[in-house]
């Protein structure tokens, strides 16, 4: 048998309006949270890439830290090579001095050739001589004359050579180490540049992790905006429901009074009925809403993202089984509601106390806002939707009427007859 009473219009549509609301700032809530995730996985991402070119620019600093080090050594040689190149023009120059006076002697010589016509007879020198005595000192003389032209062809055609040579290696030495400095500068100047793109883009990265930051700053400024609203309606919801206990509580009163004046008319007959009557609203017990295996209790627990308080019981069935109301009552909710799913909410009054009931994952409701509902009456079918693993019923109970916070959330299992 359906209770008779209804809740006045107005403030049916007013709670179907504020969880209306409610319904759209979750929507928001959670288009915030995954904006700020996305926001937050780029600000990591970017942080990587920063990473990555803070690695490359040490590296590059090290690269050109160590080529700064090898141009100074091949400059070191380049000043060691002229140091060098300095002290061996004193030896070039007085083997250019000892070269410049033999040529002058040969061209003195030469001359003293071509005066006396062309050569000179030795021959004559030798035949002159007055006796054999002076014919040895005069054939001494001329093997002596002979030896020495001849000695200062050979030096002078050996300090032309070694000159040359040193000339030659100075020069060579002093060349190739001209040709590694320009390389290791060239490689250094590449270097310089390298690090300085990637020190603007280090500046670019930086300046997008800003951006960044500052737009998931403000997405979660907004996102606390709407958590504010949120606990507003959620405020406001629990005021509307307290509202609603109190309508079901004067519709218990008046049931009782009139019971008892019904058991004054019609003693036998109209006491059953009552006591009948009374045992739907009024009792202090509830019944299972759904038939199924308890999978999870209420408190503590860990289905994999951590430890978590369980509000309620789990009751797992396939997909479409009957969920009924556990006891009678109004529907202060129906709709989808984050991870509840599409949930259900009963407002009870039990021997004047307000009790709340949550149906939550429902593959489809079978209420509506305002409707009374009687005890083991249908109200959905189990299903599976928002944060769950499979089929199953979420049910909860509270001491009160139901609020966001859920502070008065009670372990169900005492309270199933």
């Amino acid at each position: 048998m359906a209770l008779s009473i209804s809740i006045p219009e107005a403030n049916a549509d007013k709670l179907s309006d504020l969880e209306s609301k409610k319904q759209q700032v979750e929507q928001k809530q959670n288009e915030l949270n995954s904006g700020i995730q996305k926001k937050a996985g780029e600000i990591s991402q970017n942080q990587s890439k920063l990473e990555e070119i803070a690695g490359k620019i040490f590296e590059l600093d090290n690269k050109i830290q160590e080529t700064q080090t090898k141009i100074d050594e091949v400059q070191a040689q380049i000043d060691q090579t002229k140091t060098e190149i300095e002290a061996l023009q004193a030896s070039i120059t007085e083997l250019q001095r000892k070269i410049d006076e033999r040529t002058v002697l040969l061209q003195e010589r030469a001359r003293a050739i071509q005066l006396s016509g062309g050569s000179v007879d030795y021959i004559d020198v030798l035949l002159g001589a007055n006796s054999f005595i002076d014919f040895i000192d005069r054939f001494s003389a001329v093997n002596t004359l002979i030896e020495a032209d001849r000695e200062i062809m050979r030096e002078q055609a050996e300090d032309k050579k070694l000159l040359a040579e040193q000339k030659a290696q100075v020069e060579a030495k002093l060349a190739e180490q001209e040709v590694r400095k320009a390389e290791l500068v060239n490689l250094k100047t590449s270097l310089d540049g390298q690090k300085k793109e990637q020190a603007q883009l280090e500046k670019e990265l930086k300046a997008e992790q800003e951006r960044l930051a500052n737009e998931k700053a403000a997405l979660e400024k907004e996102h606390q905006k709407q958590m504010n609203i949120s606990a507003g309606l959620e405020s406001q919801i629990a005021k509307e429901q307290a509202r609603l206990a109190e309508v079901a509580r004067q519709a218990e009163l008046k049931r009782q009074r009139e019971a008892a004046a019904a058991r004054k008319a019609q003693a036998a007959r109209s006491s059953s009925v009552s006591q009948a009557s009374m045992a739907r609203v009024g009792s202090s017990t509830f019944i299972k809403p759904a038939a199924g295996r308890y999978t999870s209790g209420f408190g503590g627990r860990n289905i994999g993202a951590g430890a978590e308080n369980h509000l309620g019981l789990d009751i797992a069935n396939p997909t479409g089984t009957t969920i009924v109301a556990s006891a009678s009552g109004y529907v202060s909710y129906a709709g989808y509601m984050g991870g509840y799913g599409n949930v259900v909410i009963l407002t009870h009054s039990i021997n004047g106390r307000t009790y709340s009931t949550v149906y939550g994952h429902m593959n489809r409701i079978g209420a509506s806002v305002g409707q009374a509902v009687s005890q083991g009456q249908k109200i959905g079918e189990m299903g599976s939707t928002g944060r769950s693993t499979g089929p199953h019923l979420h049910f909860e109970v509270h001491i009160g009427s139901w609020n966001g916070a859920r502070s008065n959330a009670v372990n169900p299992a005492p309270y199933i007859r």
